[in-house]
């Protein structure tokens, strides 16, 4: 049977005379629709990489929970998880310089780049684990080697280079780290990039041979077309999640418009996830819960030069991330990033900021107006007033034609021709903004944050990247804080799919080769040097 602690979220399922086949039957009676009101044990909204992510480990440990996963449109992975709506890059620290910021002092702090890197290795290692099971197929569809490199150029951006090598070289996860301000040897590295460059110009890069391409579109695909052939587990496209309310006894009614059909239905689930992107912002909001206030998002799109052309795509082996521009936001980093989609390779540079209120791609246009509140007002006004410099950098973005984007281009690829590149529109991000004791009333955050109701019977992630890369980290934080009362039956289960799970990679040197040894057997990747 199921039991049910303060009718709130269901226990550890207990199988005394009750057969395999009556619990069957309990189930299907639980599932069965009367005036279309389902009951179910968990309920995701959203069928990008966390909501699957969530929906994996669920299974994994309480393969008896029933769990629905709600999708407005007809298929899994199609907005910020969409292989053309990001980057694609596996996020480990490795080449992205906006992960160790320059404190007062001079000095670089790296606690963020240890942190992720470290997050990174746990996606993997249960990327691996679904892949020994069976529950993921052909990892070179989803994961491939790439190296990631680092470059700048000038004086004092190849000072802090150096500086930031110096600073990670010795710590286990970047042992394998190579630096060099040798023009032939950048060279080397990068032909395209060096091609056409004055040769007086001070250049410096950094070298990881074991950074990762990841199509998370694929990757999350495979994940939940594994989770549909589970008895407990169903995933319904074309429905989209109008309300969602507390009860009295402490669940989650949901109003869910079945697109296809033209009918409305109400779910209750013990427990809820909001996991919608962009779409997060508004459905935390109609929760009510106290969290949920001054709590406001600001619409930022992404755009990228697309490249096919195989003389100038065969030149370009790796993931090339410079320094932002003096005065601009961590978001506005350049890359040049060979991609492998749809089975063939492709170059992205970018990203150019574009603008629309809409809260996703397939959003409404008053997305953004919607999303207002009195409780929020004051927020987003005061983000407003923080933040001119970077409504003047979106501003100027917004009025870049393909000759500006170019030449942003040729900072990178001196020799960039006109006709080689196309312009693509990318994912749309809702930065978070908030008020916070250290940013004050209206703060702008970069990067995810995870929110959950203080009976822990919901939560709702937020914000952008790194978030595909350390998915598996952040549902791990959703288990740990919203299911306290399972946590000591689950670390056994958990241990087997991450090996490192309740351990510091960070001083443990034969626990990190190991695992990454492991890792990069099972997913077919180049291991790191040490």
């Amino acid at each position: 049977m199921v039991i049910y602690i303060n009718n709130r979220k269901p226990a550890i399922c207990v199988l005394t005379n009750v057969s395999a086949n009556s619990l069957k039957d309990q189930v299907k009676r639980r599932k069965n629709m009367k005036n279309n009101h389902v009951t179910t044990d968990v309920i995701l909204i959203g069928a990008g990489i966390v909501s699957a992510t969530l929906a994996t480990l669920l299974n994994k440990l309480q393969p008896e929970w029933h769990i629905t996963v709600f999708e407005k449109l007809d298929s899994a992975g199609q907005e910020s998880s969409n292989e053309w709506n990001n980057a694609g890059t596996g996020h480990a620290a490795l080449c992205e310089l906006n992960y160790t910021p320059e404190k007062p002092d001079g000095s670089l702090d790296i606690s963020r780049a240890l942190e992720i890197n470290e997050q990174f290795q746990i996606s993997k290692q249960l990327w691996s684990y679904l892949v020994d099971h069976g529950d993921l197929q052909c990892p070179e569809n989803f994961i491939r080697s790439l190296p990631h490199i680092s470059f700048v150029y000038g004086d004092d951006h190849v000072e802090f280079l150096k500086k930031r090598f110096d600073a990670l070289a010795d710590h286990p996860q970047f042992q394998s780290m190579e630096f060099s301000d040798d023009p032939e040897q950048i060279k080397d590295w990068l032909p395209l990039m060096m091609e056409g460059r004055c040769s007086n110009e001070v250049v410096a890069a950094t070298k990881i041979d074991h950074g990762t391409d990841v199509n998370f579109g694929e990757l999350t695909r495979q994940m939940l077309s594994s989770l549909e052939k589970k008895e407990n587990v169903e995933i319904r496209y074309k429905h989209k999640v109008d309300d969602m309310k507390q009860r009295e006894d402490g669940s989650w009614e949901v109003k869910v418009q079945n697109l296809e059909k033209g009918t409305l239905e109400e779910h209750t689930s013990s427990f809820a996830f909001i996991g919608a992107g962009g779409n997060a912002l508004p459905l935390l909001q109609k929760t009510g819960i106290p969290e949920s206030k001054h709590i406001g998002g600001f619409p930022i799109s992404g755009q990228f030069l697309v490249c096919d052309n195989p003389e100038v795509v065969e030149q370009h082996h790796s993931k090339v991330y410079g320094k932002e521009p003096t005065g601009t936001p961590p978001m506005t980093v350049p890359h040049l990033d060979r991609r492998h989609i749809e089975g063939k390779n492709t170059l992205l540079y970018g990203p150019f900021a574009g603008f629309t209120p809409k809260f996703l791609k397939t959003g409404s246009p008053m997305d953004l107006f919607g999303s207002v509140k009195p409780t929020n007002v004051l927020t987003m006004l005061a983000a407003g007033v923080k933040n001119t410099s970077l409504l003047k950098y979106l501003a100027q973005q917004l009025t870049m034609s393909k000759e500006d984007r170019m030449e942003e281009l040729r900072n990178f690829v001196p020799n960039a021709s006109n006709e080689d590149w196309d312009l693509l529109v990318a994912g749309q991000r809702v930065q978070l903004i908030e008020d916070t004791d250290e940013g004050g009333r209206g703060a702008l955050q970069f990067g995810t944050k995870l929110i959950h109701a203080e009976d822990l019977s919901m939560a709702a992630l937020l914000g952008e990247s790194p978030g595909a890369s350390v998915s598996v980290s952040i549902m791990l934080e959703v288990l740990h804080k919203c299911f306290p009362e399972y946590q000591k039956a689950w670390e056994p289960k958990l241990k087997e799919i991450i090996p490192s799970y309740g351990e510091s990679l960070e001083n443990n040197d034969l626990l990190l080769e190991r695992i990454q040894t492991s890792t990069s057997q099972t997913l077919g990747l180049s291991e790191a040097v040490r």
